[in-house]
């Protein structure tokens, strides 16, 4: 059954080593290597699944790409490829908890990425302009954009901003008197077990955690650092932006406020922790495979056996919840998206992701030389331009950009 779908699979494994920028430019990326180059969505769906994820807690570029998966083969073909996608990334952060005692501090050569948060500004823009002429279509639609984008250029990384946004968007356009054409298609079949089992796991969780707090057992850290990750899965909006300052408070700031009367409380030292943020940055693949690095340096102490499963449980936890969240609320979503009040609420959600994305991509370049008139300006801005002229009107796949940009960085 599986082996009609191993293109789509290749594809899933290419974009996960070579998608990076977070989740606003792996969305980029998507266009182009699921949508452009072989369409196994259409536009329209990749941006209503976007536009889905973005209202759940959770990785949202996992959750759109685990829908695609979804989509084509359903829950089996949906797993395998959250597998696919997590697995690179995983693994190199992992690793890095590893590698990081070995590293000589001032030796890493960086020089490689330099040229990468350019890359990914050029696929922000090229989802961008993508996207604009399906959803700006009215008055109404550029109103919406332009307060998304001021909203969210003042307010970016706030945890509740973006899920903000989407609801009022949605609630602005159902105030228009358009008749939206009632669509029937056929209802989706609802997994209750997917969220029967999230909440048993979350419950089951947060009472052995405390249990074995109270208790002190051995094995306490291990079950410590899944509850908390698998917590932090579940309730954190806004993606890795907001996932990294919840765990640095989580591992690296509390536990010294409490090490007196809890001296076996999970910690990651405050250098190492910034260290792997760092890394993340290089790292392609979603962000929140920071937790398979966080996971393996909060068990470091305890053996390299017992690392190995620190890291296993950091990406375990964290993807999980994201995973059952979505397949579970996706068909409720599918069988209500039908009714004319949902259509409307689309018309105004889409316009604000448009303004999200122009607003996360002026935000990005903020941290780029682009006005200088130095040489890394001009360059900056040559690459840009360039990664959307080879996204836009050639067939260039996205690992050469990628690639031409890293090459770039290391002669430059």
């Amino acid at each position: 059954m599986l082996i009609r779908h191993l293109p789509f699979l290749r594809a899933v494994l290419t974009h996960s080593v070579t998608a990076f920028g977070g989740p606003q430019a792996h969305l980029g990326m998507m266009f182009k290597n699921f949508v452009q180059k072989t369409p196994y969505v259409t536009e329209q769906e990749l941006m209503e699944y976007n536009t889905f994820c973005q209202l759940l807690p959770g990785a949202s570029s996992t959750q759109t790409l685990t829908l695609i998966g979804y989509k084509r083969g359903g829950v089996p073909l949906a797993i395998l490829t959250l597998l696919i996608w997590i697995t690179p990334a995983s693994v190199l952060m992992g690793g890095l908890s590893f590698l990081l005692p070995y590293l000589e501090k001032g030796n890493v050569r960086v020089e490689l990425f330099q040229f990468i948060p350019a890359m990914a500004a050029g696929f922000l823009i090229f989802a961008v302009i993508r996207i604009f002429p399906m959803a700006i279509k009215n008055t109404i639609t550029w109103v919406i954009l332009l307060i998304c984008m001021a909203a969210t250029g003042l307010l970016f990384g706030r945890p509740w901003l973006i899920p903000l946004l989407l609801v009022a968007s949605g609630i602005a356009t159902n105030f228009s008197k358009k008749r939206i054409p009632q669509i029937e298609e056929k209802p989706k079949q609802i997994r209750w077990w997917n969220i029967w089992l999230f909440g048993f796991i979350f419950l089951t969780a947060g009472i052995l955690s405390e249990t074995a707090r109270k208790n002190d057992w051995p094995e306490r850290k291990s079950i410590n650092l899944f509850e908390n990750t698998y917590r932090m899965g579940s309730l954190v909006f806004g993606g890795g932006q907001m996932l990294l300052p919840m765990m640095y408070e989580q591992w690296s700031v509390r536990p010294a406020t409490v090490k007196e009367k809890n001296s076996n409380v999970v910690q990651i030292n405050q250098h190492d922790f910034y260290m792997g943020m760092g890394m993340v940055q290089a790292v392609p693949g979603p962000v929140f495979s920071f937790a398979s690095f966080a996971g393996g340096m909060a068990l470091q102490k305890e053996g390299q056996g017992l690392q190995l499963i620190g890291c296993i449980i950091g990406a375990l936890a964290i993807f999980l919840p994201s995973a059952l969240l979505v397949l579970f609320f996706f068909p409720v979503w599918h069988n209500i998206k039908k009714y004319a009040v949902v259509y409307r609420s689309l018309e105004g959600i889409n316009a604000a992701v448009v303004g999200v994305l122009v607003a996360s991509t002026l935000y990005i370049s903020r941290d780029i030389s682009l006005l200088e008139n130095t040489a890394a300006g001009w360059t900056n801005l040559l690459v840009i331009a360039t990664t959307v002229l080879l996204l836009r009107f050639t067939k260039i796949i996205s690992p050469l950009i990628v690639l031409g940009c890293l090459l770039l960085g290391y002669f430059l």
